[in-house]
């Protein structure tokens, strides 16, 4: 048995039942105490004050439209009937150039930025038309007026005049008629013509009747626009870029299909050659956060490699092959996502800065500025949080240079960690089995999967922590420890329920030291009823996280 040290011990006993292990509040942060602590704390809080926030306290908006305000359910149905008319009239395709902001509009008040373009420019075309009519009236009733001013008199009857002599009245008669029938023809001919003249200078011409086609059909992220309620969640994400505003968004989303199309995207996709093994450690996809979001792991200390430096960023076509080879990996990622509502439509950021070039690599800096830039005009609200880890010192003010190119939205999102807080930190959101262990967590190939589950547990400074596995049953129980930092003496032990017993030393009590492998792995065969004792030592003065999980194998008694 270990023997007994005068301080606190804590013991847990661990059913081998999968029953759900009670959350652990984390425990308030130590006040640093060493000037390593203290530059850590520098860059945990870039403003000075800033805490990094505690797991959970980012809650993402809702992409359910039930759930919205009604002004944003208002300002989503609004934005979809402006898409809706650019597709009937093929706008998405039509212009090969993205359209620039209408700056030179006058800001449009309330009542008419929720009335849509289609419906103004309708009115327009009805106050034309009634003003061509108009014109039309008039002209009309001008030569109506000539024709009744030319017309002969009525006829007056016999008694009311002399007759006249019947051979003078005859000649008169058919000379008058003559001369009424010449002059009646002339001036019917000039009002023909004068409405002729009058018609075509004042009727504009009929338009064509064009054949109606049927309405554009634009993807984008392999979702059909429109068509079912996916295009909500898209829409939700452009909105919210755009503050709800939606002449913004519109034209937001408008540029983005048009830039998707100059970039061919689709086309981008299939392209084999832009896999590269150098650039595929820089960048990759590992397990998923406590919310269920993946996460992208982006490994800087790899640029730090002068013969990778080289080849992805020594002049502008290779840097132009590096963002099309990010583009792609970033695209593939997003068709993994879930964009029904309710689903999980963002990613959680990892940004390892061990070993990042410093700022004087201006190709880096060059090449990460026109990516952000990329990324934040195309690919909004894809991005749950933004976790740097392993700040170094001078990262503090490259961080400065690129705010100013991003939203306050995007950099509420962000999280930084020195190197002594990085684990702890990324524990916050990433459970240690979906966490790599170079990183604090266990995930890694072996006996161990990411269904297993981890049980956390924080050791206070001057303590002895015991955990416990009742065995029932003859089998083989396996089990993985890890302390984040160790610095600790750890022991494992078999002890039998049968009275006089003697116990088992699986491992001899031993000082870990931070520098010796992160995870312990232990196994050992039971055949009779008792229970596995693993004992965590922490003598040193600062609090400790301790990370455990076990399995076990039926096995037949010899």
């Amino acid at each position: 048995m270990a023997e007994e040290v005068p301080k606190k011990t804590t013991v847990e006993t661990v059913p081998l039942a999968d029953e759900p292990e009670p959350k652990l509040n984390p425990e308030p942060e130590e006040k640093p105490n060493t000037e390593e602590n203290a530059t850590e704390t520098e860059a945990s809080k870039p403003d000075g004050d800033e805490k990094i926030p505690e797991s959970g306290s980012f809650k993402e908006e809702t992409t359910i439209v039930g759930e919205l305000p009604e002004a944003e359910k208002k300002a989503l149905q609004e934005l979809k009937q402006l898409i809706q008319e650019a597709l009937n009239k093929h706008e998405f395709s039509s212009d090969s150039s993205p359209s620039p902001p209408d700056e030179q509009k006058p800001e449009a008040t309330p009542e008419r930025e929720s009335q849509p373009d289609a419906e103004q420019n309708n009115k327009k075309e009805e106050q034309n038309k009634e003003h061509v009519s108009e014109s039309e009236t008039e002209s009309v009733v001008a030569v109506s007026t000539a024709v009744v001013d030319v017309a002969p008199p009525p006829p007056t009857t016999a008694t009311e005049t002399e007759k006249p002599n019947e051979g003078e009245k005859k000649e008169e008669t058919e000379v008058a008629a003559s001369s009424i029938e010449d002059d009646g023809a002339k001036t019917v001919e000039a009002i023909e013509e004068s409405v002729v003249a009058v018609s075509s200078s004042s009727i504009p011409e009929e338009p064509k009747v064009v054949e109606a086609s049927s309405p554009e059909e634009v993807s984008i992220w392999g979702i059909p626009l429109l068509l079912d309620e996916r295009t909500d969640v898209i829409l939700l994400k452009f909105l919210r870029a755009r503050d709800f505003k939606v002449k913004e968004s519109f034209t937001m989303i408008k540029n983005t299909i048009r830039w998707r199309k100059e970039f061919k995207l689709e086309e981008l996709l299939l392209d084999e050659n832009l896999n590269d093994e150098y650039l595929e450690r820089t960048v990759y996809m590992q397990g998923h956060d406590k919310e269920g979001h993946p996460v992208c792991y982006n490994i800087y200390g790899e640029f730090d490699n002068k013969e990778v430096y080289k080849k992805t960023f020594s002049d502008e076509e290779k840097r132009q092959n590096f963002l099309k080879w990010r583009i792609q990996f970033l695209e593939k990622s997003i068709r993994k996502l879930d964009f029904n509502p309710g689903g999980i439509s963002t990613i959680v950021q990892v940004n390892d800065l061990k070993n990042s070039p410093g700022p004087t690599k201006w190709e880096l800096r060059q090449a990460t500025k026109q990516a952000l830039q990329l990324l934040q005009d195309n690919y909004p609200e894809f991005v749950a949080k933004q976790v740097f880890i392993n700040v170094p010192w001078w990262y503090l003010a490259v961080n400065r240079m690129i705010s100013p190119f991003l939203t306050q939205r995007t950099k509420s999102k962000f999280v930084f960690a020195g190197p002594s807080k990085s684990a702890e930190t990324l524990l916050r959101y990433i459970a240690p089995e979906q966490l790599p262990v170079k990183y604090g967590g266990l995930s890694k190939d072996g006996e161990f999967g990411i269904t297993d589950a981890v049980t956390e547990i924080t050791v206070r400074p001057a303590a002895k922590h015991t955990v416990e596995f009742p065995v029932t049953e003859n089998c083989l129980i396996s089990w993985e420890v890890r302390v984040i930092g160790w610095d600790i003496s750890y022991s494992a032990e078999f002890v039998p329920s049968s009275e006089g017993s003697y116990t088992v030393i699986i491992q001899k009590s031993r000082k870990v030291g931070a520098s010796e492998e992160p995870v312990i792995c232990n196994n050992y065969k039971i055949d009779e009823p008792g229970k596995v004792v693993l004992t965590i030592d922490n003598s040193s003065s600062k609090k400790k996280k301790l990370l455990y999980r076990l399995k076990t194998k039926t096995s037949n008694s010899d």
